[in-house]
C-alpha cells in the first residue's frame, strides 16, 4: 500500500468518525498519522534523480509567489504589475513554467513568480503541483488569485491544497515549547488552562511519532493539530493576500462583500481597477521599510534609500550598508518617526521606522 492510499484512507475514516468525547483520543491518533505520512510526501525520493522543479534564484528585497487555479488571470496581472511579458490567453494551463516578475514599488524590488494554475491533488503531485507549492513555501508572502465570477469553493480547496503540504497562512506559530529529551518519559505543563488538548491526547500523539521521552509546555490554549505542527516542525507560516479578479463582470454589491472579506482585495487586471491599492497591501503585509542614508554637511540621498524589514534595528542598518560598519560603530543620529525629536543621537539597538533617516558616527 502506497503513501497516498494509506492518506486517503485516513482521511476517510476521519471523515466518517462522530466527534465525541470516546473517540477524540483516536482523531488524535488518526490525525498524526496524516501529518506524519503527508511530511513523507513532501521528502525527496532517495533515488537521486535530478527533479525538473522551477529552480528560480532568490532577488530583491521580497518575494511574492503568484497562486490560483487555471485561468484566474495570474499572468496578466504579472504583466500588468510588472515589466516582465507572461503569455496569457483564454484558455486554461498557458503558463507551464515558472516566470519570475519584478515589482518596482517605494525603491523596492519584490520578485513576483507567476506560478502554473494548481488543479485539485496537487498536494500528491497532480499537474506539476508538487513543484509549485515548493516554491510556494520559498516566498515571503502567497498571492492567491480567485475568480470572482467562480463560487467561493476555489479558495477552500487551493487553502486545503497549501494546509496539506505544511503551509499555514494567516496564522502565528503556535506559543509552544516542545523539546526531545534522552530520557525521564513526558513531562507536560502548561501556563494557561486547556480547553481544546490535554495530557493524555498530548502523549497519543508523541506515541504516534515514536517520541516517549520529550518535555512539552503549552503557553496558550491551542489545538492537537497545532501541536502536531509543532511536533512534526515542518511547517510554514506566511502571510496571504486573496486577490478577486474579474470583478467587473460581477454587481457591486457582490464586490462590496469580498472587498470586506479579511485579507481579500478586488481588483480587475483587464481594465486596470484597484491595481494601486493592491501594491499598498502587498507593501504592508510584506512589513518592508525604507531607511536613508545622510553623510555628515550634506543633504539625505532620497533617491537610493534600504529596503528593510520592520523591526531592525541600527544594527542591522549598519550591516546593510557596509559588513564592517558595526565593529566601527560609534553612535547615530536618526531623524524620523522614530525618535522623540530631530535629529537624535541613539545606540546600536534603536528600532528604526519607515522613512528615516541616519547618520552613522564610526569611533
Amino acid at each position: 500500500m502506497g503513501i497516498l492510499e494509506k492518506i486517503s484512507d485516513i482521511e476517510k475514516e476521519i471523515a466518517k468518525t462522530q466527534k465525541n468525547k470516546a473517540t477524540e483520543y483516536h482523531l488524535g491518533l488518526l490525525k498524526a498519522k496524516l501529518a506524519k505520512y503527508r511530511s513523507q510526501l513532501l521528502e525527496p525520493s532517495k533515488k537521486g534523480e535530478k527533479g525538473d522543479g522551477f529552480d528560480v534564484l532568490k532577488s530583491g528585497d521580497a518575494r511574492i509567489a503568484l497562486i490560483g487555479f487555471p485561468s484566474v488571470g495570474k499572468s496578466t496581472l504579472l504583466s500588468t504589475l510588472t515589466k516582465t511579458e507572461s503569455e496569457a490567453a483564454n484558455y486554461e494551463f498557458t503558463t507551464l513554467t515558472c516566470i519570475p516578475g519584478v515589482i518596482e514599488y517605494k525603491g523596492a524590488n519584490i520578485q513576483l513568480l507567476d506560478l502554473p494554475g494548481i488543479i485539485e491533488g496537487a498536494a500528491q503531485g497532480k499537474g506539476r503541483g508538487r513543484q509549485v507549492i515548493a516554491v510556494a513555501r520559498t516566498a515571503d508572502l502567497v498571492l492567491m488569485m480567485l475568480d470572482a465570477t467562480k463560487p467561493n469553493v476555489h479558495r477552500d480547496l487551493l487553502e486545503y491544497e497549501l494546509e496539506s503540504v505544511g503551509l499555514r497562512l494567516n496564522k502565528r506559530k503556535p506559543n509552544i515549547y516542545f523539546k526531545i529529551k534522552k530520557g525521564g518519559g513526558v513531562s507536560f505543563n502548561a501556563t494557561c488552562p486547556l480547553t481544546r488538548c490535554n495530557e493524555k491526547m498530548v502523549q497519543t500523539i508523541l506515541h504516534s511519532f515514536k517520541i516517549f521521552n520529550a518535555e512539552v509546555l503549552f503557553r496558550e490554549d491551542c489545538t492537537e493539530d497545532e501541536f502536531i505542527d509543532v511536533v512534526t516542525g515542518n511547517r510554514i507560516y506566511l502571510p496571504c493576500i486573496y486577490v478577486y479578479n474579474k470583478i467587473d463582470q460581477i454587481s457591486i454589491e457582490e464586490v462590496d462583500r469580498l472587498a470586506r472579506q479579511p485579507y481579500s482585495v478586488v481588483v480587475s487586471c483587464n481594465m486596470h481597477l484597484n491595481l494601486d491599492y493592491l501594491l499598498e497591501v502587498l507593501w504592508e503585509h510584506l512589513q518592508l521599510i525604507r531607511v536613508y542614508t545622510k553623510k555628515p554637511g550634506a543633504p539625505p540621498d532620497f533617491d537610493d534609500g534600504l529596503i528593510l524589514r520592520r523591526g531592525v534595528t541600527v544594527e542591522h542598518v549598519c550591516h546593510a550598508i557596509h559588513r564592517t560598519l558595526a565593529a566601527q560603530f560609534k553612535y547615530a543620529l536618526v531623524w524620523g518617526t522614530s525618535t522623540k525629536y530631530s535629529p537624535q543621537r541613539v545606540g546600536i539597538s534603536h528600532v528604526m521606522s519607515d522613512e528615516d533617516v541616519i547618520q552613522v558616527v564610526k569611533k
